[in-house]
């Protein structure tokens, strides 16, 4: 009797356990991300009460919109190739060479990723736009063409490729390799029949999460594509803030949503195979000097690639906010203008900073107790199909997101229309995704045996999470936090529906400011874009400097 009450008792603490954890992220999601999109879907197909699901059909039969959708998918799809043409040399450097400055270099290529999309256009605008650095040197504009766009979407999306493809590549035992080499393969058919298989599924991935990004892109299409080019998420934003056609809006939110949730599917899957298909070794122990002309000539075409491609965007835009003479944008940002800002823009920093960290520490709490229930042995098919529903904010609309929140939280309990809250509840629906990748592999690292034993002492599901999980996975958690703060800091698609016109942040804040003609506005759009990739960079580094450590083992 007294085994079987204590079973019984094991058993409702630990579906209590389940409960308390999954509860308050299951409650985030369906408040502040179900219920908006609904909302805003209902709000255009649901006309006089009733569903008017024929509008699907009338809108796709909209030339304008098969036009769209047409130059979603296509761009969508080229800029995933030319990023895995670019970007696959780039993994192997990093995976197979040790050079000096590697570290750094590193660093330097996940820079780009963790900017804000608005900087990136902008970079793009200064280098290859009227008035850029080609148009000066050779007369050469590329902002009206639809290559400045896919240029944009490779250097955005370069660090996905050299990070998802070339971790597992650093973890691949070469001497497999080497014994196909030895039986009389060349190396190219050694490479395709043995290291290819093995990189299948990382490189699935990577071009999933590249279309993923692309096919949703936004403020990069915004800024560089003009009135000629229009993804879906920038149609999204112009019939909802523009046209006000709602109806056409929920049609176009509902494809959107219909094909992310396949890429998801896929993206899941290719993960689980390669979770669990290849034995792996140190990564360590794989990268060595680069030998011979050809990978002493493969190294410095990678560099010269990161240079002019990654790089050379930057250089240019730092070198435009600074084309007034005694920093006359910059000085500039301090001063009323009466005109789209209430406040001087410089405050936009300060509130990018703090809606940050308010976004940072939702997003732990949500992603950090989503994660520790998706690792428990015991947890329920509910919870593990929790898991795909977390990365659905990466690929949903944002434009849609936010508009929603203007239409769903006007009335109580969830009021917060005029609440400075609103901000970073949606910046943190973004920085989740990121918590919850980052720590899992982590969770999933910690014995099982220490928890249990921990619990056969006595020990509730709180301490053993304090004193078991917590010591092992506190440099995960930071990194995770550095993750969710440089994404809720650049988030945009969002923000430019909620952002009160006194509180601007910096990415709304250059938006509107390139929206303006004029040479000052642009200026200064370029000393905000300069400020805000210093910032991000500044994290990254930090991020950087926590993933070295973890490894070697020091700070």
């Amino acid at each position: 009797m007294d085994l079987t009450r204590t079973e019984v008792t094991g058993r409702t603490r630990g579906a209590a356990a389940r409960f308390g954890l999954i509860a308050l992220p299951v409650a985030f999601f369906a408040a502040f991300f179900a219920y908006p999109v609904a909302a805003i879907v209902a709000r255009g197909l649901k006309i006089d009460g009733a569903w008017q699901f024929g509008r699907i059909g009338e809108v796709l039969a909209q030339s304008d919109v098969r036009h769209v959708l047409w130059f979603t998918t296509w761009q969508a799809l080229v800029s995933t190739a030319l990023t895995l043409l670019i970007a696959l040399p780039g993994a192997y450097v990093f995976a197979r060479f040790d050079f000096r400055g590697k570290q750094v270099l590193r660093a330097a290529v996940t820079v780009p990723f963790v900017l804000p999309t608005v900087v990136v256009g902008t970079a793009f605008l200064a280098l290859v736009g009227r008035g850029g650095l080609l148009d000066e040197l050779w007369g050469v504009r590329l902002d009206t063409t639809v290559w400045a766009i896919l240029l944009a979407h490779v250097f955005f999306n370069y660090a996905v490729v050299v990070r998802t493809v070339g971790g597992l590549w650093a973890q691949l035992d070469p001497r497999q390799e080497e014994a196909a080499r030895m039986l009389g393969a060349s190396p190219l058919k050694a490479w395709r029949q043995v290291t290819l298989p093995a990189l299948a599924p990382a490189v699935a991935a990577a071009a999933l999460m590249v279309f993923l990004f692309t096919f949703t892109s936004f403020g990069v299409v915004q800024i560089l594509g003009g009135p000629t080019f229009s993804t879906l998420e920038v149609e999204i934003y112009r019939q909802t803030s523009e046209i006000f056609d709602l109806s056409t809006a929920a049609v176009l939110t509902l494809i959107q949503f219909v094909a992310v949730g396949a890429i998801l599917v896929l993206h899941a899957w290719t993960v689980r195979r390669r979770e669990t298909a290849l034995r792996l070794v140190d990564a360590s122990v794989t990268a060595r000097r680069p030998r011979g002309a050809g990978q002493w000539a493969l190294l410095g075409g990678v560099l010269l690639t990161v240079v002019v491609l990654l790089l050379l965007p930057l250089a240019v835009l730092v070198q435009r906010s600074l084309d007034a003479p005694g920093f006359g944008y910059y000085r500039a940002l301090t001063r009323e203008d009466g005109g789209i800002f209430l406040v001087a823009p410089i405050e936009a920093i300060g509130n990018s900073l703090e809606y940050a960290l308010a976004a940072t520490v939702i997003a732990v709490v949500i992603g950090g107790l989503a994660a520790v229930a998706l690792t428990r042995r015991d947890a329920g098919r509910f919870v593990r199909g929790f898991d795909a529903l977390l990365m659905l904010p990466l690929g949903v609309s944002a434009v849609t997101v936010g508009f929603g929140f203007l239409i769903a939280l006007d009335e109580p309990p969830l009021d917060l229309r005029a609440s400075w809250i609103l901000v970073p509840l949606a910046q943190a629906l973004v920085g989740v995704p990121f918590v919850v990748r980052t720590m899992l592999p982590v969770l999933r690292a910690v014995d099982v045996r220490l928890r249990e034993a921990a619990s056969v002492l006595g020990a509730s599901p709180w301490r053993v999470w304090r004193e078991v999980d917590l010591p092992m996975v506190r440099r995960a958690l930071l990194i995770a936090a550095g993750f969710a703060f440089a994404v809720s800091l650049g988030e945009f698609g969002a923000t430019v529906f909620i952002a009160r016109p006194d509180n601007p942040t910096l990415p709304v804040a250059v938006a509107r400011l390139l929206g303006r003609p004029g040479e000052l506005n642009y200026g200064q759009a370029m000393a905000l874009s300069t400020i805000l990739m210093v910032v991000c960079a500044v994290a990254l580094l930090v991020l950087e400097r926590l993933r070295t450590a973890d490894r070697t083992g020091e700070f």
